[in-house]
């Protein structure tokens, strides 16, 4: 079982102040706008003209207009940079990921990257179902696949990094009750129904609520992993259920709008949340979310290239497991967390938040 980080701990650990990931942080700080979603290769024009062949490596992620992939497509830009320079061989990050979230798609995609020559997958698993078999194709046609974010167990994969889902949604349960007290009516906010990551996240709210007498779970309710989708689905069920006292949410779609602090009263109803971006931010400040559960988005990319050149290049023996910690964001931390943010490269962080202790 792992442990939930603080900010300050997480920082350390990732060496903020540590000259081994110095270059890191400052390549990710370079790029001013997030990336746009169109699929060509992120790093061909700064890799070195060794004239040697190039890794390429197809990035799938659920959706490329959730802010959380966008950031660790980011890290996977600036891992490959950065090794293609170490290893003198180009590194090109094919960004490969659709519009929404669809698993038949994603199963496409990952037929077109061997097609086009990918010499590895990088994918965060929309439907474990309907990609397992084209995942299990690919390696056995010689491309090395690593799942991030949301994994399929019984592919051929060669590794997964992130975090225990399962526990995460414990972890997510336990700060909730915290915050009410306790007692009390309470809602799941659940995303893709399909995505196994998510699926293990409500199985841990609703194990986590089981220890508790005073918490009663009115529903758990799925959605389009869109932010107005999001947003309207809490409204909607808030509606229904008027004497909610909590939101429990295995991803923060909902809070990457402001329709929420119009709607919701943060004197009658706190959320806890899993992801903790820019336009969530407001959110801890506020108090109505006040405690966020962050993953390190920018390092599933990041880590993820790492790893596979590990595996294709240096032909090192990964783990089948990967682990993430997520780190706990509340108003105390506000300050080194939006820093971090800063240091990862998101432009959108609010200055307020970057002045703060």
């Amino acid at each position: 079982m792992h442990r939930l980080r603080n900010v300050q701990t997480m920082m350390s650990r990732l060496g903020i102040a540590a000259a081994t990931l110095a270059g890191l942080l400052a390549a990710g700080c370079r790029q001013s706008t997030p990336p746009s979603s169109a699929p060509v290769p992120a790093s061909a024009s700064d890799a070195p003209s060794s004239g040697a062949k190039p890794i390429r490596i197809a990035m799938i992620a659920k959706s490329s207009t959730n802010p959380v992939f966008l950031s660790a497509r980011r890290g996977a830009e600036t891992a490959a940079r950065d090794l293609s320079n170490k290893i003198g061989v180009p590194i090109e990050v094919m960004w490969l990921t659709p519009p929404q979230e669809d698993g038949q798609i994603q199963a496409q995609r990952i037929a077109q990257a061997v097609n086009e020559g990918a010499s590895a997958i990088l994918i965060s698993c929309s439907d474990a179902g309907k990609i397992t078999g084209s995942i299990d194709d690919a390696v056995a046609r010689g491309v090395a696949v690593m799942t991030f974010d949301s994994d399929a167990p019984k592919s051929k994969r060669f590794s997964y990094y992130g975090v225990d889902d399962h526990q995460l949604g414990e972890d997510v349960m336990a700060e909730l009750a915290k915050q009410i007290g306790g007692r009390g009516r309470v809602a799941i906010l659940a995303g893709n129904q399909n995505a196994t990551n998510l699926r293990h996240r409500v199985d841990g709210i609703k194990a986590e609520a089981a220890k508790s007498r005073g918490i009663q779970i009115v529903g758990t309710f799925y959605h389009n992993e869109t932010p107005q989708d999001a947003a309207a689905e809490v409204i909607r069920v808030n509606n229904a259920y008027p004497d909610i006292k909590g939101w429990a949410m295995a991803g923060g779609w909902a809070l990457f709008t402001k329709t929420l602090f119009s709607d919701l009263d943060p004197k009658k109803i706190k959320i806890v949340s899993v992801d903790a971006l820019p336009p969530e931010l407001p959110y801890v400040e506020k108090g109505l979310a006040p405690v966020l559960l962050a993953q390190s988005s920018y390092l599933w990319g990041n880590v993820g290239v790492t790893k596979i050149i590990d595996k294709i290049y240096y032909k090192k023996d990964v783990p089948e497991i990967v682990s993430m910690d997520p780190v706990r964001v509340t108003v105390d931390t506000l300050g080194s967390w939006a820093r971090q943010l800063r240091l990862w490269g998101f432009p959108d962080v609010p200055e307020e938040y970057l002045k703060l202790k």
